[in-house]
Formats: structure tokens, sequence, C-alpha cells
């Protein structure tokens, strides 16, 4: 997995490409936390996230509590087909703000 990091206005987006799985998430949940550091409005571009196990799930769950907490948002944009499957299957796609 990389991480792409692409400032935006008054918001960073994240461009991410490859898999966000146990070998993964934690990257990939420390890179949303400190993004929090720089900026109240988080884009997350899962275009090319070719699959999604339940780590990453916790890690955009945590991304969010931040978010909220900060007074910020999180939107999670671009998702695949396979992606998007495991957000409806888990109830995700009614959790987060999925463009």
């Amino acid at each position: 997995m990389t991480i792409e990091e692409v400032r935006n206005g008054d918001s960073l987006q994240l461009n991410i490409d490859g898999k966000i799985d146990s070998l993964t998430c934690q990257e990939f949940q420390t890179t949303i936390l400190k993004s929090f550091q720089k900026t109240r409005s988080l884009i997350i571009n899962m275009e090319k996230v070719t699959y999604l196990s339940s780590a990453g799930l916790r890690g955009l769950i945590l991304g969010r509590k931040t978010a909220d907490s900060k007074g910020g948002s999180l939107t999670v944009i671009n998702v695949t087909p396979s992606v998007a499957d495991v957000f409806r299957v888990t109830g995700f796609d009614k959790a987060l703000d999925i463009l």
C-alpha cells in the first residue's frame, strides 16, 4: 500500500493505492490520525484500493471519531465496487460520508 498526500485548498486528500489489510492497517490508521494535525477536513481517495479488511475499517472509524471530536470531516471518495460491497455489508455505508 502507498499513501500520497495532496493539499486541496483547506482540505487534505490521501490517495490510497493497494490493499488495506493487517499488514498495512497501522500505517493507514497512523496517517489518518496525523492528517488531522494538519487539517480539519480529510478526504480519503480509495480509487486504487483493491482490498479492505476489518482492520482498515477500524482505521476509518477512528478517523471519523477524530474528525467529529475536532469539529472536522472525513469523506471517502471513489470507492471501488469491492470496497463498496464491504461498506454495504458491514453498515459502514451509513456510518461514513461516501461520495
